[in-house]
């Protein structure tokens, strides 16, 4: 059974903050949140004081997947079982905690490179929730929403993140005729799945396939696709239902070559009488990706 309770974060580097603001403030309708950084971006969808901060930098990577657990008591399991599997594990300092508006938190890298930091105590935003558009996110106990990583690595990735960090098989999809190779969806509570893992080669520097996050009606997923269009942000898959899922979205580049999935009506799991499965269409309908270019993810170094 995993410690981890929900995605809690995402936190990325960019050479273009601002074409990111356009992106998440004035397109997807997200509210501007606060944080540590004077030049970065805070985007807030909920009482979290922000659950995307995007830094200003010379690359563009992804910094750092925040996962929540529980409690420190909690946070503890998750290192021993990490230090029990071989990979090294950062205690972070008050004042590194700090920064991540948290109580307290330990980091460490997955196999495929790409560091995930866990937390406990998130420090919480009273006031209203003020979106530019009166979206509202679907997060709380399902978290965020997902991510999907790059696996460069993938059989001893995947291992890690069920073995040792204990997400749930929530199913996969083939990637060829034999199977042997799958995008994997894993959970950790009733969003069908908080991760996927993608085979994926080499690259220079860790990245990102998309974040998914989830809003409470159709509407608001139109009316941001409609946004988006005519800011000529490139859509990368037209809007669609998914077949694992059942999620309605769209997904939209973001700078840096990753992709912002952004849907509503996902379905909830319950553990009680799930079993996994294999898809064999990504979508019931719609999720043309006919035009979309490569992702950075999947362009191989050098």
């Amino acid at each position: 059974m995993t410690e981890l309770r929900g995605l809690g974060y995402l936190r990325i580097r960019t050479q273009d903050v601002p074409r990111w603001r356009e992106l998440l403030i004035d397109g997807l309708g997200m509210a501007v949140g606060s944080g540590p950084e004077p030049d970065a971006l805070y985007a807030r969808v909920d009482e979290r004081r922000a659950r995307i901060a995007v830094l200003p930098g010379d690359s563009d990577k992804a910094l750092a997947v925040g996962w929540e657990v529980r409690d420190e008591f909690a946070l503890e399991r998750v290192r021993e079982a990490v230090e029990k599997s071989g990979r090294a594990v950062e205690v972070l300092s008050r004042k590194e905690a700090t920064y991540l508006d948290a109580e307290g938190a330990i980091a460490f890298e997955d196999p495929a490179g790409t560091r995930l930091e866990v937390f406990y105590g998130p420090v919480l935003d009273h006031s209203p929730v003020v979106t530019p558009f009166a979206g509202r996110w679907v997060t709380g106990g399902l978290g965020l929403g997902h991510v999907v990583l790059p696996a460069t690595n993938f059989d001893e990735t995947y291992e890690f993140y069920t073995q040792v960090l204990g997400f749930l098989p929530r199913g996969s999809i083939r990637l060829d005729e034999e199977g042997l190779n799958r995008v994997r969806f894993l959970g950790i509570n009733e969003r069908h799945h908080a991760l996927a893992l993608c085979p994926a080669p080499p690259t220079e520097e860790p990245g990102l396939v998309h974040l998914m996050t989830e809003v409470d009606t159709l509407d608001a997923v139109g009316q941001a696709l409609d946004r988006v269009n005519g800011m000529d942000f490139s859509i990368s898959s037209t809007l669609g239902r998914h077949t694992n899922d059942k999620m309605i979205s769209f997904y939209v580049r973001a700078p840096g070559g990753w992709d912002l999935e952004f849907g509503t009506e996902g379905m909830l799991v319950d553990e009680r009488h799930y079993t996994s499965e294999e898809i064999t269409a990504d979508a019931y309908w719609g999720h043309d990706q006919t035009g979309s270019e490569p992702l950075k993810a999947f362009i191989p170094a050098g």
